[in-house]
């Protein structure tokens, strides 16, 4: 654990800051040490407090700004500043396209894989809209002090923000949580309690179709049989556009949010999201882009990149419900979808059926094993898309590729560290034609890109 210091009594300090940081603040130096300061921009001259000291750097926090940046734009009003997911909403639009531009080309000079100065980094492609995009919200309730808040959390902190006003997010979105927090008051629903480790719910889920506007509702528990919990389930039933309510369990010592079980409690079994005129079902804990209109956008260019012809294999890896392989299946002779969730695959098998595709499988499992297997069956495996988590692909499956080598593969990325970590190795064999960044999230530092890559030729 790193060791630090906390000091309240801390003098006021002069920075001038330099540039953003990975996380969207700004970076100065203080006797030669780099500070952190968010909500600080680039050029600005700055009056700060230090509130942590760490071996190799501070944490600053802003008090005021004394030279102000022509970039700075005014927070969206009637919200809490130190809500999370704002990181950027004081900076003009342009920069921040700017700034995701700047990430990835930072990261490639940082990590420098083969020939890394000869790759396109492209411009970032906007958003069409900056604001009101997030159709899934996940909030969490505690109830402490004889009152219950549903919310947000303040960034590295266990202090829940009541209902936040989220500008990011859907306004149907945000109206179905509020509803819900005020049915689970009246009917004096158990809530978890993390001190006491009591039993009650932990989470409350709401996620919307672009598509169809339906909306999708799971409460996530400690425990499964939580009192009254299917009269609560009828009653958000009765909600505008809320077509499905279901209970995830977990436990306390899961980090993760969501536990492995899932039951429906009412309604639908799922709802249904449509891309590039494909329909796609998706049950609760299926993984979908928190921006339907700009997921169009990624996809569009995954696909162009890719280059596909009508005699390839193509391997669908990190496949969730099938998205990328089922929007191919008309340019390949076949799609392998390779996927570890099951309730995935299973999705992704049904939409395969809903978009009448015969040419798609999927299957669950690790990559790294069955891409293997597959080539020892005699799959030819020619064309290749990964969608990996923030971690990126594991040192297993790059080996995997380099000996495998499909001809050429796409890969898309949320985070451009892991991604030029990943290509300092896979640049071993394959040569980088393009990246191009993509807006997912406006107004957070939050990055995804689709980088091409293609087998060299041996000379």
């Amino acid at each position: 654990m790193t060791k630090f210091t906390k000091n309240k009594q801390e003098k006021d300090i002069i920075i001038t800051i330099k540039r953003l940081g990975i996380n969207g603040e700004g970076i100065g130096y203080y006797k030669k040490k780099i500070i952190f300061i968010p909500g600080a921009l680039p050029n600005e001259v700055v009056v700060a407090k230090i509130i942590n000291r760490h071996p190799h750097y501070l944490e600053g926090e802003l008090v005021r700004i004394k030279e102000k940046s022509p970039d700075r734009i005014n927070f969206p009003k009637g919200v809490d500043p130190t809500v999370g997911g704002l990181e950027l909403a004081h900076l003009t639009y342009p920069k921040q396209l700017e700034f995701k531009q700047h990430l990835i080309l930072e990261s490639l000079r940082k990590y420098h894989p083969r020939d890394y100065m000869k790759y396109k980094v492209k411009k970032t492609i906007p958003a069409p809209n900056i604001w009101n995009y997030r159709n899934k919200a996940q909030y969490q309730i505690e109830f402490n002090k004889g009152k219950s808040k549903l919310g947000l959390y303040a960034p590295n902190s266990r202090r829940l923000i009541d209902l936040p006003e989220m500008p990011t997010q859907t306004k149907e979105t945000q109206k179905t949580e509020r509803e819900i927090k005020k049915l689970i008051d009246k009917l004096h629903i158990r809530i978890a309690d993390f001190r006491r480790h009591n039993d009650g719910i932990k989470t409350v889920v709401v996620r919307q179709s672009h598509a169809t506007d339906e909306i999708q509702v799971t409460l996530i528990t400690i425990g499964k049989k939580i009192k009254d919990l299917k009269l609560l389930a009828s009653q958000i039933m009765k909600l505008p556009n809320v077509v499905s309510v279901f209970q995830n369990e977990t436990q306390w010592q899961n980090p993760q949010v969501w536990g492995n079980k899932t039951i429906k409690l009412f309604g639908k079994s799922h709802i249904t999201e449509e891309i590039l005129g494909k329909k796609f079902k998706l049950s609760p804990r299926a993984f979908f882009q928190l921006n339907p209109e700009q997921t169009t956008r990624l996809y569009s260019e995954a696909l162009k990149y890719l280059d596909l012809t009508p005699d390839q294999t193509l391997i669908d890896a990190y496949a969730g419900v099938g998205t990328l392989g089922i929007l191919a299946s008309d340019q390949v002779r076949q799609v392998i979808g390779i996927e570890s969730i099951p309730e995935a695959v299973v999705d992704a098998q049904e939409n395969c059926h809903l978009n009448h595709v015969r040419n798609a499988e999927y299957i669950q499992g690790n990559v790294e094993k069955l891409l293997p297997e597959l080539k020892n069956q005699g799959v030819p495996i020619n064309a290749l898309i990964v969608d990996p988590p923030r971690t990126g692909l594991s040192k297993k499956l790059i080996k995997t590729l380099l000996e495998v080598q499909p001809e050429t593969f796409v890969y898309v990325s949320c985070n451009p560290a892991t991604l030029t970590k990943d290509l300092v190795l896979l640049s071993e064999k394959y040569d980088v034609r393009v990246i191009q960044p993509i807006d997912m999230m406006p107004q957070t530092p939050r990055w995804e890109g689709v980088t091409k890559l293609v087998l060299r030729k041996n000379k």
